[in-house]
């Protein structure tokens, strides 16, 4: 990594105790995360990683390409059916040229959604930057639809990341499905590893939301480091399809609900968020989605 993609802002740089969410390098397979419920065999990282807290919240909720003088352009997703192939785009700077410098934030230069647009589908990953300004990655979409494609950045000089974001329709035939809501949405369930919901979400600057993560047996799990931290959440918005991304606050918990982790929020509109739940457990990583009602 040359010495302009690996700036790190000083408000970012202090290690914090706990493990917050983060995409460390090394603790990932290479063409990021599968559909809700995959497992993906990966080498066990060293627990007790540590990541880095952004500094200031989002701007921008992934609906729109351009925030703040920024443009996401030159945006390509494969078809659909025929394996891992590449997804590509730039962003511009507010002068209209690719941009180049970026600050870290927690660890990975960019973060990357592509998300179907029912939010059945959901995929993290972590292109690679071009010296000409194009981001490069794998992805394999499975079905075809209309996806998002959602990028989440810091550029060199900024205090806060960004979020821009669009949507492309890749050709062939295709149903939406209604996203689940309601008692039985809030819990994931993929065969080994299990999520519920402790309680509802608010709109707050300053919220908390918890998950139990258990074995199908309901027993306690031992969460291991998933990209630099115990857990990574990112959510979408039910209707308002806005992008959420929020982190632990301390450490797991063994509790009479299981192993218990509690996120920082900050909610701004009330209604029901399908949140994508990330974390590894005996070397395997788990996705697991549920479906978060948010109270005003």
């Amino acid at each position: 990594m040359t010495a302009r993609r690996s700036l790190v802002a000083a408000g970012t740089a202090a290690l914090l105790a706990l493990a917050l969410a983060g995409c460390g390098s090394g603790d990932e397979p290479g063409a990021g995360g599968g559909s809700d419920g995959d497992r993906i065999v990966l080498t066990p990282a060293k627990d007790g990683g540590k990541g880095v807290t952004p500094v200031g919240n989002p701007v921008g909720d992934g609906t729109t390409a351009e925030v703040r003088g920024y443009r996401m352009t030159d945006v390509r997703l494969p078809a659909a059916g025929d394996g891992p192939g590449e997804v590509s785009f730039r962003i511009l700077d507010k002068g209209g040229r690719p941009l180049t410098t970026y600050t870290e934030e927690q660890t990975k230069l960019l973060h990357l959604y592509v998300v179907r647009d029912d939010l059945a589908e959901f995929r993290h990953l972590h292109p690679v930057l071009g010296d000409d300004g194009t981001w490069r990655g794998q992805v394999d979409l499975g079905a075809p639809g209309r996806w998002r494609v959602v990028a989440e950045f810091i550029p060199q000089g900024s205090s806060v990341p960004l979020v821009l974001g669009t949507t492309l329709t890749v050709p062939g035939a295709w149903e939406p499905v209604g996203v689940p809501r309601g008692p039985s949405a809030e819990t994931g369930d993929d065969g080994v590893v299990k999520v519920r919901l402790l309680g509802p979400g608010e709109v707050s600057t300053n919220g908390r939301l918890r998950l139990s993560v258990t074995t199908e047996n309901d027993d306690p799990v031992t969460l291991g480091s998933y990209l630099g931290a115990t857990a990574h959440l990112t959510g979408f918005a039910i209707g308002t399809r806005g992008f959420v991304h929020v982190h632990p606050y301390g450490a797991p918990e063994t509790q009479k609900d299981g192993t218990v982790l509690t996120f920082h929020t900050v909610f701004t509109e009330p209604g029901d968020y399908r949140m994508f739940v990330q974390v590894r457990v005996d070397g395997l990583l788990h996705q697991l989605a549920v479906t978060v009602p948010v109270s005003g």
